[in-house]
């Protein structure tokens, strides 16, 4: 008797859970487009430093959901109680009986349908079935910056690398490249026409995501160090062993070795997504919001959205770069906003109401202060000497924004101003993130050996990218697959301590 009133309890738990994790994936794959397996596991074990506002808003839907789920699952019961749910069948064979308890089967039933629809919806099935497949792709194309000679110019350029949340290069007019009638970024319009902007159409246009660079961590290292971010099996957490991604060498490295400062600046926790640990390649100073409440620019109790909003973000970038222009070293300064993100975005008090959906008017309210920000650089001694890149970090995540259409591809937004060099090559090309590592050097004036740096092609020259080559569909295969290459070469010590811990625990969980 205590044994069935136990199991009864098991399975009920087990089914609440299952309806939980439902409800969940329900949210995530209907609110949040484009987001892979792999990045929930990343975004899992990298929680820390998570908006309040957007976990927030997540489980009042998900609170919304599950009660909508009790009262038509109470409902379905009450009709099933009127026609006599409780039916018990007695199957003989030969000597045995058999009895069958419709409720408890149809119990199990909904537990494991839950966990089923539940995989299908988050990916699962897909996730696994790529990291049972192997990949060559690095052995055959990865180039090594350690590998090949990079020289920079005499006179070194300034760089200033501004990541724009979500930012596409769909938002702007039709008439020139996006997706809408009226142009929600009219700033970002005009100066990617007036400028450099690598395209895929002979419009404005920009680089297409792939697998692995879809999210703002994967982008930052995608862009910085030519490969995708990607999680072994069993990975916990990138910070438990130290600096993430040990054996990249990458763009702030190659700029720290030869001389430049190093910074990045953004308005929310910089250990989010494992960024402060990533950045500790090139030793970059991290101005984050916690360095903000140290410095007495914010009050310890003030936290807007993901920390502070970009109006302030933009201010104390100001301040910054009037006192790093007037060192003697060439300085490196990326800068991340947030205000864009998904979902719905984030208005302060000096954006306008000029659309119908909160998520236009946050993007135009940022276009605003970015198009404002590029006039004041302009203004400054140290710009003459300065290249400035802005990119979208990956496609937005917002749903229902953006209608389906199979005839038009979503790029990121992107644009180089003031380069070191031009090139009439600009459109009509096919490329990703990893092509903006070698072509942000190469907007300074550096030369590279072979044009190829990680996974990227120096755009500004006349060879291929793996994109061209390959195709979209073989080139996400190959990223999605297990490379030991990877794991050997970026994880390095940091993945073998991983693995003789999950030996361990293995034998020891054998033992006991």
């Amino acid at each position: 008797m205590k044994k069935r009133k136990a199991l009864k309890i098991v399975s009920s738990i087990l089914l609440v859970l299952s309806i939980i994790l439902f409800l969940i994936s329900l949210y995530i794959s209907t609110f949040f487009t484009g987001v892979t397996f792999e990045q929930l596991l990343y975004s899992i074990i990298n929680f820390k430093g998570t908006s309040m506002i957007v976990i927030l808003k997540g489980v009042g839907i998900v609170i919304v959901m599950l009660i909508i789920f009790y009262l038509l699952y109470r409902l379905f019961k009450f009709l099933i109680n009127k026609v006599n749910y409780k039916v018990l069948v007695n199957i003989s064979f030969g000597k045995k009986n058999i009895n069958i308890n419709f409720k408890k089967v149809f119990k199990v039933l909904s537990i494991v349908l839950l966990l089923y629809f539940s995989c299908d919806m988050l990916k699962v099935q897909d996730y696994i079935r790529m990291i049972k497949k192997s990949s060559k792709l690095y052995e055959k194309y990865y180039v090594d910056p350690r590998s090949v000679k990079i020289e920079f110019p005499k006179k070194k350029r300034n760089l200033i690398y501004i990541y724009l949340e979500s930012m596409e290069t769909s938002n702007a007019s039709i008439e020139n490249g996006g997706f809408f009638n009226e142009s929600y970024i009219p700033n970002l319009e005009k100066i990617a026409l007036d400028n450099v902007n690598f395209s895929n159409t002979d419009k404005l246009g920009g680089p297409i995501m792939v697998y692995g660079t879809n999210y703002t961590s994967a982008a930052l290292v995608a862009t910085t160090a030519g490969i995708p971010l990607k999680v072994p099996v069993g990975w916990r957490n990138y910070r438990d062993y130290g600096e993430n991604l040990p054996g990249v060498y990458n763009l702030g490295d190659i700029l720290k070795d030869n001389g430049y400062n190093n910074y990045f600046m953004i308005g929310s926790d910089g250990d989010y997504g494992g960024r402060k640990d990533y950045f500790k390649h090139g030793s970059y100073e991290i101005d984050d919001y916690y360095w903000a409440i140290d410095e007495g620019l914010i009050d310890k109790d003030y936290h807007v959205w993901w920390g502070y909003e970009d109006k302030k973000l933009f201010e104390y970038a100001k301040d910054k770069l009037s006192k790093i222009s007037k060192e003697d070293e060439p300085f490196n300064f990326t800068l991340l906003t947030v205000d864009t993100h998904f979902t719905d975005g984030y208005m302060d008090s000096t954006c306008e109401n000029k659309f119908e959906k909160k998520y236009a008017n946050a993007i135009y309210c940022s276009d605003n202060k970015v198009g404002e920000f590029i006039n004041w650089i302009k203004k400054q001694d140290f710009y003459d000497n300065t290249t400035i890149i802005i990119v979208g970090d990956h496609l937005s995540m917002q749903a229902f924004f953006y209608r389906d259409d199979d005839t038009y591809e979503r790029t990121m937004y992107n644009v180089l101003i003031n380069s070191s060099v031009q090139t009439p090559n600009s459109k009509n090309r096919l490329y990703t993130s990893f092509d903006m590592f070698p072509t942000a050097l190469a907007s300074l004036g550096v030369k590279i050996e072979g044009n190829k740096l990680g996974l990227g092609v120096n755009l500004f020259s006349n060879e291929k990218t793996l994109l061209e080559k390959l195709g979209k569909e073989k080139f996400n295969s190959e990223l999605k697959s297990k490379s030991v290459y990877y794991n050997n070469k970026f994880l390095k010590d940091h993945y073998f301590k991983m693995e003789k811990e999950l030996k361990e625990q293995g034998e020891n969980n054998e033992v006991d």
